[in-house]
């Protein structure tokens, strides 16, 4: 019998694993720089798209808030446009200008911070030595922006405080001292007034030291009538009281005027003139319109007595101005009392009342006179 034997194939032995292959020489030095430069592009862009992503976001709900506003001042006085708004009841378009004026410059804001944030991120990002570096240049760069640009924050300061406390308002009629006329453009640096010329004037809101807004609240209308020196001054009176009183009740010029008519009585006598005053407070855009129909219904209430008056309207400034803001009769001050102490009472001795004893008259002495004495007693 044979017996085969079978060798068995030894296992095969295990290969060691191959290195890669060695990168040239350049590329050693080369590829750290590459890796690094990708992280800080990929730093660089996650900032800018961060700083878009948050300037969209803050936009939108300065906007919203803007829109919110102004649709809530267009709902209250339900119209549906701005120019609808100026001619409705409720006169909010202050409001409206405002608002939008000052969302365009938080917007402004906004936007000018989140450029100089993102700037100074990725300059950080870039090379984190150069902002050390940059310290002492940047302190020289503010202290000559402070020294040459302080007219323009100057400008932009006051006219944030122009737009945010409503001092004036596109539209307005305003007297700034350099420029009177109507406003047409308000914005944080200038402010654009043009006068009854034609001629547009830019005023830099930091060279406004005052404002005379024509515009807001009411107005007054302040016309002198000259008469005869012979004319019945309470005949007059009574004309003119008349005249104006029939202007504020047509229904045509009752919503301009805020209150009653008045008449201020002798003013002055020039000669052979007498001039009396009447005078109407009414709101302060129809100021010049009632201020016409009003001389025209005094021309005519003066032709009706025979007069031949002579009319011209008056604008009060200084003391007289400021004696007759309240009307024809201010209350005046009353001059306060000078406090008087109270007198303290002086202590005195208390007198006592003087008792009399009465004495039991004597058995043989009469009864006082006036006294009766019974029968019993006589027995």
């Amino acid at each position: 019998m044979t017996v085969t034997s079978l060798t068995a194939s030894a296992a095969p032995s295990e290969e060691p694993p191959a290195e890669p292959a060695a990168l040239p020489a350049p590329w050693d030095s080369i590829l750290p720089v590459l890796q690094e430069v990708g992280w800080r592009a990929l730093q660089v862009a996650i900032i800018v798209v961060a700083a878009l992503l948050i300037a969209v976001v803050l936009r939108a709900v300065i906007r919203r808030v803007v829109d919110r506003i102004v649709s809530g001042a267009k709902n209250r006085a339900r119209v549906d446009d701005t120019q609808a708004l100026e001619r409705s009841p409720v006169a909010q378009v202050r409001v409206v200008q405002r608002t939008r004026t000052l969302g365009s410059i938080l917007q402004n804001i906004v936007g000018v911070t989140i450029i100089v944030v993102a700037l100074l991120l990725i300059v950080s990002v870039i090379n984190p030595n150069i902002l050390g570096s940059l310290t002492l240049l940047t302190a020289a760069i503010g202290a000559g922006l402070g020294f040459g640009a302080q007219n323009i924050v100057k400008d932009v300061l006051n006219g944030i405080f122009i737009v945010a406390e409503d001092q004036v308002g596109i539209g307005d009629v305003v007297d700034l001292g350099l420029a009177t006329g109507i406003v047409e453009y308000v914005s944080v640096r200038v402010t654009h007034v043009r006068d009854v010329n034609g001629t547009l004037w830019y005023v830099r809101n930091g060279e406004i030291t005052r404002i005379g807004n024509l515009s807001q609240g009411w107005s007054r209308v302040i016309v002198d009538v000259g008469v005869p020196a012979d004319s019945d001054i309470d005949e007059v009176e009574h004309a003119l009281q008349d005249a104006a009183a029939g202007l504020a009740k047509d229904p045509k010029w009752r919503s301009r005027i805020v209150e009653r008519p008045e008449v201020w009585g002798l003013e002055a006598v020039t000669g052979e003139t007498l001039v009396l005053r009447v005078v109407i407070r009414t709101r302060a855009h129809a100021k010049d319109d009632v201020a016409k129909e009003l001389r025209v219904r005094v021309k005519r209430a003066t032709d009706d007595l025979g007069l031949g008056a002579t009319i011209s309207s008056v604008r009060l400034e200084g003391h007289d101005g400021a004696h007759r803001v309240r009307g024809a009769n201010p209350p005046q001050t009353k001059p306060t009392p000078v406090p008087i102490a109270t007198e303290r009472p002086v202590w005195r001795p208390k007198l006592r009342p003087k008792r009399f004893r009465e004495t039991p008259p004597s058995p043989g002495a009469a009864p006082p006179s006036g006294t009766t004495t019974s029968p019993d007693a006589e027995a």
